[in-house]
């Protein structure tokens, strides 16, 4: 699917707060958003699981293989269920991954950024902080799947990074309980 047409159908699910099945190319699964924002670059959208929001996700425009409106019964049980009335719009720009990453520290939240791929052996996990927003990369402290704070802080490309996400209940919920820095 030609960018053009993945912003186009990404932005025609903002107003109406349509779910969108969207396929990367880095993943043989569809993953499903309320998309907030887009760009020719990023698109920003409320992560749809199972009848539930489960915080937000930034990813790349140009990785999108396809994406798909869902106005169907599962959009249907959101409503009814009152998930679409819940989505509250972050305050994040996502101009650049420069904006991105200044956006998320000035809200002091705990974030994940990921290098997905379809070789499980190159996928990376990073659970943490923003420690600061560089020209080509982002400084950032993680911890390890124990809670541990891992000693010293990880210079991130962003031409590495697939996705950033914030808000999920596995962050939020992992995060209370690792030692404050």
């Amino acid at each position: 699917m030609k960018r053009s047409k993945v912003i186009k159908r990404l932005s025609q699910c903002i107003g109406p707060r349509k779910i969108c099945r969207v396929d990367m190319a880095y993943s043989p699964n569809y993953l499903y958003y309320f998309p907030l924002k887009v760009n020719e670059k990023f698109f920003l959208g409320a992560v749809e699981d199972d009848f539930q929001l489960d915080g937000y996700t930034i990813r790349r425009v140009k990785q999108v293989r396809k994406a798909q409106i869902r106005d169907d019964k599962c959009w249907e049980i959101d409503v009814a269920e009152g998930i679409v009335k819940e989505i509250v719009e972050p305050q994040v720009s996502i101009g650049n991954w420069r904006q991105i990453f200044r956006s998320l520290q000035a809200m002091n939240r705990y974030i994940i950024i990921e290098h997905e791929s379809l070789d499980d052996d190159a996928c990376d996990f990073y659970i943490g902080r923003v420690v600061s927003v560089r020209k080509h990369s982002v400084v950032f402290r993680h911890f390890d799947a124990d809670g541990v704070w891992q000693p010293e802080a990880v210079q991130i490309p962003y031409s590495y990074i697939t996705s950033v996400s914030f808000g999920s209940r596995y962050v939020d919920i992992f995060s209370k309980y690792v030692p404050k820095l």
